[in-house]
This record gives structure tokens, sequence and C-alpha cells, in this order.
């Protein structure tokens, strides 16, 4: 059977034809020559045909600034389409895969392997097991709104042509259509004439969750129940997935993150989530047309009708009139009533989400009484499990602010009651808050904020209305709270006691928020049984333990981990970390849920989930886990619906087996001559890093070799791009930090200081054998070397040179030689510890980089050339602007 009438090929080779002959229609013909010249000039550079870029240099020295305008804005186009094109060819390759019902990672495979152990164990396990995929609004997503939503146009458009048998005159009128957007995505401006506000990224998350997710999960729950029936006569599939975000919540480093703008992202997520819901009860009542005489209403619904009849005497009466004889289409308008009135001022709406799936659920199982399965797996089903996943809030939202905001507030407070809290040392703290926390009859009165600070004002505001929100919404709507840069067991009881003090917790029995401690710095890290110790032996912290089923969640930051400690060290630490975070936590029998603060990015914890999950620490996977989705990670992984559900299942298939193996081999047993080769790499990597980043005129190098000056002024997102405006490479923020980087082809995050590490450990008398050993068997190991190999294969580093030299001769000398000494040590060695004899030797991502690399080079020159520029005209800075869009897009990575 053939599924596809298409392939990349065609795509690619049709989109680009339409990008020229937009062009030549709404520029001139000159400015088309130019790009076809620029084009050819970096293909026959890459294939081969000549040994210099020089024509590529001599063609762009001679355009004009209309031509470069014209430049920047084609070959961003260009990629714009080309990565839908990506996308559709590994739609083409999933839906082959599924066809010819090959192991990939999916779900049955996962059910195949469930079926080793007895169905105990493996109802266990799928209990165990609760992902949390969680969407922040950090900005490394470079489009806008208006441009994404005419490229999934376009994608609509190559599905139609791809996947539907069309007459000839049909599929000219699809291709005429498709001019037409293209067409429009070249009269749209890229860049945005504003910067983005805390709302708009919430919005573009619910996107995501509203028109993808909502109906993706309920496919992925029958999926997996097709495959487990195929090996267990009876077991039960429970809640999986939870969708969390932070877009409209995180205040850390934004000011613009409002009590205002939490409270408008939980109504419209509210709204959204009741109106879906509305709209599958509406498809119901189309299907669900049985007529009362030919069925036997069960129990549970003739209980439930009634009870409604109690509730919605008109509604009922009406529903009745209308739908004499079809209880069920009755029950479905009374369902209908009481959703429309949830957070309403009339009475009868649902009171809670359990409420509505009891409902679904009744109506479910006399379906199946009356021989009605297949309806019922069909319509009711897959909607039981969408309110399962997204309640009546569709994303739980998580609060975070740094902790110095805290404790701030705190010292105002208590200086109210003739307390010192700044002067005192960290068990005074504790004790202080302790004993606050355990009074329980308000310490502090938060009513009043006359006098406090602006930062003490706002903190107080956002305590009383959280109180508010889960008033109004359910505790479950926003029920976490995240403490940047946590370095003290006060630190997360400064929290504590503020919730205290507006309700939120009311001890001993009723805490409404899980504290998370972000530990990202080294010190964090290294004193987690200081901190973690502490709280789990402190009298109120254990009260909230008690009251959040003794489960602890602990945050770890990947992004500043990078960025204080290069790849290597940063990994190792990482890693050491959590089992010593699942130490601790064992010790006082505390069920730990660690929270993966991954970006896009390799060095920022980026990379195929599926291996991300599989090569944590046995001890540390209790079955739930939680991980940030960041950027343009987001609509890569997220704006195909097949696309999507190929995210999940391979997420689910990882932690379901990733727990299996916890459960068979706790903890995990690796050998001590790995550890120690780890031990040896990590610290010198860690110097060889540090020494980078200590030379003199490195920020000076950083500025005059990346556009991150152009960086931070793109209106990328609402949040700063330093938290201070001071120029450190401490102070600047780690998205525009790797951006910089990956724009100049020199992806030092990803690689640097990994050859030294290793180097290191060879030098002490360790041996390469040694090192394959452990790629081999060792999942973290391999792991951490497969993305390092991904982010030097992004790496150029003849066109990095181009870049260092725009940067002073000494400076040159001194950061950029060695870096490139770095990465030529570091693809070697990886080559010989993975047996390749290229870092990617084929695959998916080595066949892109080619397709790509000939139409990124044009724009990597153009860059040069204007960052080389004295005094640049408003043309120009907008076509340097441009520029950093089409690499972003060229590259499919930012920060």
């Amino acid at each position: 059977m053939r599924l596809h009438r298409r392939d990349i090929h065609q795509d690619v080779r049709e989109l680009g034809e339409m990008v020229g002959d937009v062009i030549s229609e709404q520029t001139s013909e000159g400015a088309f020559e130019t790009v076809e010249r620029l084009r050819t000039t970096a293909i026959d550079y890459r294939d081969g045909n000549t040994d210099s870029r020089e024509p590529l240099e001599t063609a762009l020295t001679a355009a004009d600034d209309d031509e470069m305008l014209v430049v920047a804005r084609a070959f961003t186009t260009f990629f714009e389409l080309i990565n839908l094109a990506e996308e559709r060819e590994r739609v083409r390759a999933l839906r082959e895969q599924s066809q010819a019902t090959l192991p990939d990672d999916g779900l049955e495979e996962a059910a195949i392997e469930l079926a080793d152990a007895d169905s105990e164990t493996a109802q266990q396990i799928l209990d165990d097991v609760l992902i949390q995929p969680t969407f922040t609004a950090h900005p490394t997503e470079a489009r806008r709104k208006t441009v994404k939503s005419k490229l999934r146009s376009v994608a609509d458009h190559l599905q139609t042509l791809d996947q539907q048998l069309l007459t000839d005159k049909e599929a000219e009128q699809v291709k005429r259509d498709l001019r037409a957007e293209v067409t429009s995505l070249w009269q749209t401006a890229q860049l945005r004439e504003r910067q983005p506000e805390p709302t708009d990224e919430a919005l573009n998350v619910q996107w995501y969750l509203e028109n993808v997710l909502f109906d993706v999960t309920g496919e992925v729950y029958d999926e997996l129940e097709d495959a487990l029936s195929e090996e267990f006569d009876d077991i039960d599939v429970p809640k999986l997935f939870e969708f969390r975000s932070w877009a409209g919540s995180d205040r850390d480093g934004n000011p613009y993150v409002t009590p205002d703008v939490t409270a408008q992202t939980l109504e419209r997520q509210r709204r959204v989530v009741l109106e879906n819901y509305r709209e599958q009860i509406r498809n119901l009542l189309g299907i669900l047309s049985q007529d009362g005489g030919r069925i036997t209403l069960g129990d549970r619904v003739a209980a439930s009708l009634e009870a409604d009849r109690e509730r919605l005497p008109n509604a009922a009466e009406t529903a009745a009139q209308r739908n004499h004889d079809e209880p069920y289409r009755q029950k479905l308008h009374l369902i209908r009533e009481r959703l429309d009135r949830v957070g309403d001022l009339r009475p009868g709406g649902y009171e809670s989400v359990e409420e509505l799936r009891t409902d679904l659920e009744a109506i479910a199982a006399d379906l199946r009484a009356n021989d009605a399965e297949r309806i019922a797996e069909s319509h009711v089903d897959p909607l039981v499990r969408q309110v399962d996943t997204f309640g009546f809030n569709l994303a739980s939202l998580d609060l975070r602010d740094h902790q110095e905001n805290h404790t701030a507030t705190v010292d105002e407070l208590l200086a109210r009651q003739q307390l010192d809290y700044a002067g005192m040392d960290e068990d005074e703290r504790v004790a202080v808050l302790t004993e606050a926390i355990l009074d329980g009859d308000g310490f502090v009165d938060l009513t009043d904020t006359d006098g406090l600070s602006e930062t003490a004002a706002r903190v107080v505001e956002r305590f009383r209305s959280l109180a508010d929100w889960q008033a109004e919404y359910g505790v479950d709507a926003i029920d976490t709270y995240c403490i940047s840069m946590c370095e003290e067991p006060s630190h997360v009881l400064e929290v504590l006691f503020l919730a205290s003090e507006v309700g939120v917790v009311d001890l001993p029995g009723h805490a409404g928020l899980d504290i998370v401690p972000l530990l990202e710095t080294e010190y964090a890290l290294s004193g987690a049984r200081r901190i973690m110790g502490t709280l789990f032996e402190n009298e109120a912290y254990a009260q909230v333990l008690a009251a959040r089923d003794n489960v602890q969640e602990i945050m770890l930051g990947y992004s500043d981990s990078n960025k204080e400690n290069g790849y290597l060290a940063a990994q190792w630490s990482l890693y050491r970390n959590q089992k010593r975070l699942a130490t601790i936590t064992d010790d006082y029998d505390v069920e730990l849920r660690l929270f993966h603060g991954r970006g896009g990015s390799i060095s920022r914890g980026g990379g195929p989930m599926n291996d991300a999950l599989l090569a944590l620490p046995t001890e540390t996977i209790t079955g739930e886990v939680k991980f940030t989705e960041q950027g343009e990670a987001i609509s890569e992984k997220y704006a195909n619906a097949t696309i999507a559900e190929r995210e999940l299942e391979q997420m689910l298939n990882a932690q379901m087996r990733a727990r299996s193996n916890a459960l068979e081999q706790s903890p995990e047993a690796v050998d001590q001559q790995w550890l120690d080769a780890m031990e040896v790499a990590a610290d010198a990597a860690r110097t060889a890093y540090r020494d980078l980043l200590d030379t003199e005129g490195f920020v000076s190098y950083f500025e005059q070799a990346t556009p991150i000056t152009v960086i931070e002024d793109l209106n990328l997102g609402s949040r700063p791009a330093s938290r201070t405006g001071e120029r450190t490479v401490g102070d600047l923020r780690t998205i525009p930090w790797v951006f910089s980087w990956t724009q100049a082809r020199c992806v030092v995050p990803g690689w640097y200081s990994l050859a030294s590490g290793l180097d290191a450990y060879l030098d002490d008398g360790g041996d390469v054998a040694t090192l394959q050993e452990m790629y081999e068997q060792w999942p973290f190991f391999r792991t951490m070397l497969d993305n390092a190999a991904l982010a030097l294969a992004r790496t150029d580093m003849e066109i990095a040179g181009e870049y260092a030299s725009l940067a002073d001769a000494d400076l040159q000398e001194r950061v950029f030689a060695p870096i490139q000494a770095e990465y030529e040590r570091a693809t070697e060695l990886v080559c010989a510890i993975t047996g390749r004899e290229t870092l990617l030797e084929g695959g998916w991502l080595e066949e892109s980089l080619q397709r790509r690399n000939p139409y990124v080079d044009p724009l990597n020159y153009l860059q040069v050339r204007l960052l080389g520029m004295d005094d640049r005209t408003d043309i120009e800075e907008r076509i340097l602007r441009l520029t950093v869009k089409g690499i972003a897009a060229g590259m499919k990575n930012t920060g």
C-alpha cells in the first residue's frame, strides 16, 4: 500500500522554486540573480567544485543594501519552508514505520517488555509512571506568531498533496493555494515590531495544548491499551501524563509577569478547556442517540439523571422534552449545562473534575452493558482520558521567583516584629521561620503593604493572590512554587512561611503547595544533603511532606550548571548529584520527583528525550518525572499531531522501561573504574572551561566575535536578556549565551572542555579501550558523548574563524586558538571512542546538515560583513537582525 505521493526532494525542490518565483515577482530579476549566485557558489564550495569561498564574499561585497535585504529574507524564508519539508518527511517515516509494524521504541515494544514481568509488577510500573512535560516561556522561539500561522498553513497544503488522492485539477488548486501562502509569507514582516508580552507567551503555549495535545493524548492512551491488550488479560491504565506550564507564572527575572497576568492565564486556560469539553459533548450528542426502548438503562446513569433533575430542574425538563426517550442525550445536555456553570455564579455547576469524570464513566459503563463497547471505546473513553489529563485547568501552573526576592520580603516583614532577619545566621533563620510557620495564627499582617519596598510588596501580592487563585480555580490549578538559586534550607522555609501566612498552607492537615528548590550552582548541588536533610528533619516541613503524599520535587538546573562548569563537568555534576539526591531522600524515606530544567540545545540539557530518560541513574527513577519544554523545541515536537503523538509515545516507552529497570536493579551498578575516570575527566574539564572564561579579554572577544549585542535587542521574549544589565558571563542569561555561539557556528557550550577532560583521564593512565567500554555499556556516558557529537557536528570551524576575525588579533590568539584546538581534539576523540568515521556517520541530522549548510553559509558571511561595520544604517541593522532569524531557522536551534 502506497502511503505517500511525494518525497523530501520534491518538496524541497518545489518550495525552493516557489521562493525563487516570488523573489522575481516581488523584487527584481537582479535581486533574484544575486540570491542564485550566492546559492550556487555556496553549493559549489561545499561540493568541492571550488577550493575557495572568495566568489561568495565577492558577490556579497558587490550587493547593495536592497539586494542584501532580499538575500537575508530569501534564505530565511527558504529555511522556514525547508523545516516544514523535513517535518513532512519525518511524518512519512513514522507512518511507514507504523505500517510495517517495525520495533521503534513505541508502545507495542514497551508492552512486550512489560509482559516479561508478572501482571502485578506490570500494574505497579503503570501506577508509578507519571510524565509531566512543563512548557516554559523562555525566549528561544525566534519566529513571530503570524509567521508560524502561515507556516502551519503551508504544512497543511503539503500534507494534502502528500496523503490525499487528488485529480490533476485538484492538485493544481492546492499548489495554487500553496504558492499564494508562500507569497503572503514573503510579504509578511519576519521581525517583531514590539517585544512579546507574557500574555502572548501564555497564548503560544496554550495553542499547542488546545489544538494538538488535547486530541493526541487520548490517542496515545488508545494505542497503549491496544498494545497491552495483546499481552495482558486484565490490566488498568491509570493517568500517565500531566501537562504543566510556566508561561504567565514564571516571575524569575521577568518583572512583566504580574498577578494580573497569572490571573488572566488561569482564566483563559479554564475557558479553553471547558469549551473543548463542550465541543466533545456536542459531538457525543450526535452519536449517543440510543432509543430508551432498545437499551436497559443502568442504575448509575439513572441515578445521575435523577440527581441532575433535582439540581437543574429547568434544564432537565428542557432536555426531557427535546429528547423524550433518549436518556444518553438527556444526560449529555445536562453535562453540558453543568460545564457551562463551572466558575459561574449560578448553582449546579461541577464542583470538581472528578464529578465530570464520574458522569462520563457511568455512560461508558452503560454502553458496554448494552453491547455498545465499540462506541464507548471510540467516543467516550478518549474524552475520559482528556478529562483525566487536562482537568478544568488545561495545564497546571508553576510559580517561580528568585530566592533573593523572598529573603528580602521576609526580612522586611519580620522587621515589623522587631526581628533582624538579615542579621541572623542560617540556623537562627530556620528556627525563627519554623516557629512562625507552626504558630498558625498569622505571624505578620500581609494585608498591610505600606512601607514595604517594591520587591516585597510584589511578593506579598503574589502570595495573597495565590490564595485567591486556589479558591477560584482549585488547588491543582497552581500548586507548585519553584525557587531559583536555592542554596539554603531557609530559602525553602521562606516560601513556606509566606504560604502559611495566606492560608495556602495550614498545618498539620493542609499544604496546597509543592515547594521546589532549584539546585543549579555547584554550591547548592554539593550541599544537597545539608539543604534537604535540614528540611526533612524540620518539624514544620515534615508536616508539609506528610500532607503532600511524602513526595519531594527537586529541580536541577542544566543551563546555569553548564554555563558555570562547561559541558562535561556539568553533565557529570548533574548525574552524580541526582544519585546523591536519591540517597538522601531514601535515607529519609521520602519519595523523590526530579524536575529536569532542560533547554532545547545540547548544552542546556537538550537532545532526544527518550535517550535522556533511559540514561538517568536507576535509583532516581521513581516513575514520576518532570521536565521543561522550551522555545523552538516546543514547536518542533508539538506543532504536528503525528510527531507530537510519537514524542509522547517515546517518552512513555522510555519511562516505563526505565521504571521496570529500576525495580529490577536498584541502585544502579556502575564500574568503579568508570566513576573514577569521570571524576578525573570532570575536574580537568571544569578547570579548562574556567580557564577559557577567565582568559583576559574573553568578554570582549565574545562581544566582538558573536552577534550577542544584536540578540540582546531582538524581541524574542518578554524577559530581559541579562539579569542586571552588566556585561559579564555570569550576568548573561544562558539563552542568549548559547544563541550567540550557535549563530557564530561555534557551539562552544555544547562541547568545550570535553577533550581536555578526556585527555586528562588518558594522561592519568586511562586508555581509549575503557572509554569505548563505557560508551557501549553505560547509558549516561553514551548519551553524553552522542549529544556532544551533535553539538560538534553543528559547529563549522571555518565559518567560526570568519567571526573570530572580527575580534582583536591578540584576542583571536588567546581565545579562538584554544577553542579551535579543543574542537579538533574533541572530534578526534569522539570518533575514536564511538568507532565512527564521522561525528554522525549518516542519519537524519547529517543529511539535514548537508542539505542546509550551503544555504546557511551566505547568511553567516552576510552577518559577519555587517557585524564588521563600524556604523550601520537603519536598513543594515534590519538586515543584520534578519540574518539572526535566518541562521536560527537554518540551524533549527537557538538557545
